[in-house]
């Protein structure tokens, strides 16, 4: 796809989830926020580029370094350090915070390991914690997406993450 000669980065496949999730927001009346780390903002990226997002997407963080999980959405460092940065617990925390610093209904983050796999890590490349929040609502998963690549490792991670998000939404109207 290409725009004014310049490539469009976000897959076809992203823009239709982001689509969809945001029709659903936006009969609502909510809006969402993201707080990213190995994403590195794609799942706002997705978000955007669907025409006429202002009307729900808050805004995002991208908290790549652990230092910015505590200094921008107020993951206590000990929790890291106990946890791991790719757990539940930290997703969660990552979640609740976005929540509370854009003030939204609805918040994804999204934590863990695209590859190469460094020295020391405890998990798995293609190991990822996605948490999603609806209202009061707190949800995390784990997801093993193997040695796809790096790139293929974050792809699944948005793709994961807006219809995590969306299956929520949609079981408050079951």
């Amino acid at each position: 796809m290409e725009l004014s000669g310049h490539r469009v980065l976000v897959a076809p496949e992203l823009v239709r989830r982001a689509e969809e999730l945001g029709a659903r927001l936006r009969g609502r009346g909510w809006r969402v926020a993201t707080a990213e780390s190995l994403t590195g903002g794609a799942i706002a990226a997705a978000l955007t580029a669907v025409a006429g997002s202002s009307e729900y997407v808050a805004g995002g963080l991208i908290t790549y370094q652990s230092a910015q999980k505590t200094a921008q959405l107020g993951v206590p460092a000990e929790l890291i350090e106990r946890c791991g940065v790719v757990s539940e617990e930290v997703a969660v925390a990552m979640v609740t915070g976005a929540a509370v610093r854009f003030g939204v209904e609805c918040a994804l983050a999204v934590t863990g390991v695209a590859g190469p796999a460094a020295p020391g890590d405890v998990c798995a490349v293609g190991t990822v914690w996605v948490a999603s929040a609806v209202c009061s609502d707190v949800r995390a998963v784990c997801y093993s997406f193997g040695e796809v690549g790096r790139d293929g490792v974050r792809f699944a991670t948005v793709k994961a993450a807006l219809e995590q998000l969306s299956g929520q939404i949609d079981r408050l109207d079951a």
